[in-house]
């Protein structure tokens, strides 16, 4: 089992892969029946079939189900193995060393394989990359849950955001949030570690030192962004993948 943080080393490549949720509605659309109806329900183990019928919102057990899914087709086609076959381990903390740190596959690996999944408001982001890497999406909060939550941010990033008109809090801070949870979930320590500990706002000369961030266009309804250690990624592809594809 991999520990700490590995570096990027010349020619990684960074694969990122957006699902997002069909509209109400539409084909596949969430509904009564529809997590029963997702595709590849049946590659998730019992945890996750367990919590994803546990959402109070059916569309987000439907979303978590699906991108389970789909993380567990890719890792299994990149083990070669059977995505119900693919088992998840959790590397030591590097705060304390205990066994909460980044998910990985329970498999060997050469080149080591590394993932990060997210999903928020209908859409779900996963990374695939031969280095520790962290991946979040945020749907773009209201003017309430900036003005709340801005008090959690690194000083330089609530002086970015008080000068920002009110308008475009929301995009500003989802942003930084986004950089903010990626960079935590490729460190292992998620929210463990303060998040006015670090800043990830718009200035990339300020951010953490030996770290890249990679900002991924995902419409004008949400931010994301993956982080990863070392020299930026040789290659980047974002691809969507199709809903229970």
């Amino acid at each position: 089992m991999r520990s700490g943080s590995p570096r990027a080393t010349e020619g990684t490549r960074l694969d990122l892969l957006l699902l997002r949720l069909p509209a109400a509605g539409g084909p596949g659309a969430h509904g009564p029946g529809a997590l029963s109806r997702a595709a590849d329900l049946d590659v998730l183990d019992d945890a996750e079939r367990r919590r994803a019928a546990s959402f109070r919102r059916p569309a987000d057990g439907l979303l978590y189900a699906a991108a389970h899914a789909a993380l567990r087709r890719l890792l299994g086609h990149r083990l070669g193995i059977a995505p119900r076959q693919v088992r998840f381990v959790r590397e030591p903390c590097p705060g304390c060393g205990g066994p909460h740190g980044r998910p990985a596959p329970a498999h060997p690996g050469e080149p080591p394989l590394h993932f990060s999944l997210s999903h928020s408001g209908g859409l779900a982001l996963i990374a695939i990359a031969s280095t520790a890497v962290g991946v979040d999406v945020q749907r773009l909060p209201g003017a309430g849950t900036v003005e709340v939550c801005s008090a959690a941010l690194h000083p330089g990033e609530r002086a970015e955001l008080a000068q920002e008109p009110p308008q475009t809090r929301p995009a500003l801070f989802g942003g930084i949030w986004a950089r903010k949870e990626a960079y935590l979930k490729g460190l292992g320590t998620g929210l463990g570690r303060s998040p006015a500990a670090d800043y990830l706002g718009a200035d990339s000369r300020r951010r953490p030192p030996g770290w890249s961030f990679v900002d991924v266009p995902c419409g004008p309804g949400h931010r994301a962004a993956a982080a990863l250690p070392g020299e930026p990624p040789a290659s980047v592809a974002v691809r969507p993948l199709p809903f229970g594809g």
